[in-house]
C-alpha cells in the first residue's frame, strides 16, 4: 500500500511543478504536512542533498523520500512516479506540436505557463530563506528581532555569493566548502 501511495503522491507532483526541480519544493512542503513522511527541517536537507548531487532536484527528492520512507524499493517507485506524468505529456505534446506548431492558441499556452513557473520558482526560494536562514522557532519564543535570523548562515551565503562573483570557480567546490562549513560550525544546530 505505502507504494502505491507513493507512488501516487509523486505522480501529482510530477503532474502539476511545472518549471523543473525547484517547483516541487511548495508540493513537497505540503506533502510532509500531509504525510508526516518527512519534516520541513529534514525538506531543508533533501535540497541541500539534492542540489550537491548529480541530476535533476525533483527526482533527487523523490527518490531520497521513497527511500527514507520505504527503502530501495520505495526510491524507484516514487521516482517512476514523480517522472511517469512527464513522459505522458511529453509524448503527448510531441504528437501536437508536430500538428499545431504554428498555432496562436499554443503560443498562447506557453506563454501563460511562464509566469507560472516563475510563480512556484519564487515560493519556493522564498521557503528555502525561511528554512536555511530564518529561525522563526526561536523568534516566537524569544520575541527578541535578532533571534529571527540564521546570522551564521546569512554570513556563508553573502561570502560564497562574494566568493562566485569574485573567483568563478565550480559550484560542487562551493558546495563542498559550504557543507564541511556547516558540519565544522554546526550551522543547522
Amino acid at each position: 500500500m505505502i507504494f502505491l501511495k507513493l507512488f501516487y503522491e509523486f505522480f501529482k507532483v510530477g503532474l502539476f511543478s511545472v518549471g523543473g526541480g525547484l517547483a516541487t519544493i511548495p508540493f513537497l512542503e505540503e506533502m510532509a504536512q500531509r504525510t508526516g513522511w518527512f519534516s520541513v527541517g529534514q525538506l531543508a536537507d533533501m535540497i541541500a542533498i539534492s542540489e550537491s548531487t548529480p541530476g535533476p532536484i525533483g527526482v533527487n527528492m523523490a527518490t531520497y523520500v521513497g527511500f527514507t520512507t520505504a527503502g530501495v524499493l520505495g526510491s524507484l517507485v516514487a521516482t517512476l512516479g514523480l517522472i511517469t506524468p512527464s513522459v505522458i505529456v511529453i509524448l503527448i505534446i510531441i504528437q501536437i506540436l508536430n500538428r499545431f506548431r504554428e498555432s496562436g492558441a499554443v503560443q498562447s499556452v506557453f506563454t501563460g505557463l511562464r509566469p507560472a513557473s516563475l510563480a512556484l520558482i519564487c515560493a519556493a526560494g522564498i521557503s528555502l530563506v525561511k528554512v536555511s536562514l530564518l529561525n522563526l522557532d526561536l523568534w516566537k519564543e524569544s520575541g527578541a528581532i535578532l533571534d529571527l535570523l540564521n546570522w551564521k548562515c546569512i554570513l556563508l551565503a553573502v561570502a560564497v555569493y562574494f566568493l562566485i562573483k569574485k573567483f568563478k570557480g565550480h559550484p560542487g567546490i562551493y558546495l563542498g566548502a559550504s557543507a564541511v562549513l556547516g558540519i565544522v560550525f554546526k550551522l543547522g544546530a
